[in-house]
């Protein structure tokens, strides 16, 4: 039998777990194009990895762009995280 008093706020902790994890990637994805433009990740000119570095250079970004943003990054994901909260509340 479960307690219909504690039964929402579980469920509620959880949509908001589920918002804040969606920011972060969001924001992630963002850091990661950023990074992207920016030439992170590409081959240098001498003494480069070779062909092996250009195809996991894009994974490397990615998770250093994951880490950023886990990291607290640059604000984006608080902000992602509040509008997500207007809209699911109204």
């Amino acid at each position: 039998m479960t307690n219909p008093v504690t039964a929402p706020t579980v469920q509620g902790t959880l949509a908001l777990q589920k918002l804040k994890a969606a920011s972060v990637e969001l924001e992630a994805a963002f850091l990661a194009e950023m990074l992207k433009s920016a030439g992170l990740g590409e081959a240098r000119q001498s003494f480069g990895g070779g062909a092996g570095e250009d195809q996991f250079a894009s994974f490397l970004v990615q998770q250093q762009a994951e880490q950023m943003a886990r990291s607290g990054g640059i604000g984006l994901s608080e902000i992602l995280f509040n509008a997500m909260m207007e809209k699911s509340d109204g």
